[in-house]
């Protein structure tokens, strides 16, 4: 089964196209663009140089979010817009269980964390141990400083990754965190790959149509909205 899977939900995106569980070719890129001017040509050139169109694509995913509302945006999108009308599989994947399967080969607490702003990360735990990967909790958003206290009992190697490395590592003044490879703390499009290949085998067969974003909190846009809103009911 040939996969083409992308992840621009942070800063970092990544395009990785793979046969089954070979990756055949991934493309990342930190330029700071916007991934409306580099995904699709990170997609064309992935395809380009492997001979391949997206008529030979049996599987499209993404990371569906949580991460930068514009970014999960885009990549929703794109991957709608390139299995358009081709009856094939469009499966979403958790931002933060790939970022925890980039840790997949380590032994402890993967613990993925994304900027959500005002000192709060999106984030949640995962158990890692020699390939497999064990949800501990569902994907949330949460406070640095509550995200400190939840870990602060845990006794076994915690490790982060995501763009809310830096904030979160430093954020914690009682929680020692073990240091991750640069590699391992960004998206990967391989990774997107690997969770979406495994809801198919279980099943998943979303459409381009019922592919959607997930992120988890309002964007700041519509914040603003409710809070006018509320401010004119109470001046009512």
């Amino acid at each position: 089964m040939k996969i083409l899977a992308l992840d621009s939900t942070a800063v970092t995106a990544s395009v990785a196209l793979c046969e089954d569980e070979t990756l055949v070719a991934e493309y990342t890129l930190a330029a700071g663009l916007t991934h409306s001017e580099t995904l699709l040509p990170m997609v064309e050139s992935v395809l380009k140089l492997t001979g391949l169109s997206t008529k030979d694509i049996d599987l499209f995913a993404c990371a569906e979010g949580p991460g930068s509302f514009t970014g999960v945006r885009i990549g929703a999108a794109t991957v709608k817009g390139l299995a358009f009308d081709m009856d094939k599989p469009c499966i979403g994947v958790s931002t933060l269980e790939a970022l925890a399967y980039n840790l997949a080969g380590y032994e402890g607490i993967a613990c993925p964390v994304m900027n959500a702003r005002r000192s709060q990360v999106y984030n949640a735990l995962f158990k890692v141990n020699n390939k497999s990967v064990t949800r501990l909790c569902e994907d949330r958003a949460i406070a640095i400083c509550d995200l400190e206290d939840e870990l602060a009992e845990v006794a076994e190697p915690i490790f982060l990754s995501g763009d809310g490395y830096d904030i979160t590592k430093k954020g914690f003044a009682r929680v020692a965190t073990m240091e991750t490879p640069e590699p391992q703390r960004i998206g990967s499009g391989y990774s997107v790959a690997m969770l979406a290949l495994a809801k198919y085998r279980d099943g998943v067969r979303t459409s381009d149509a019922e592919l959607a974003p997930t992120y988890l909190r309002p964007c700041q846009a519509e914040r603003e909205r409710m809070a006018k809103e509320k401010m004119e009911n109470f001046e009512l």
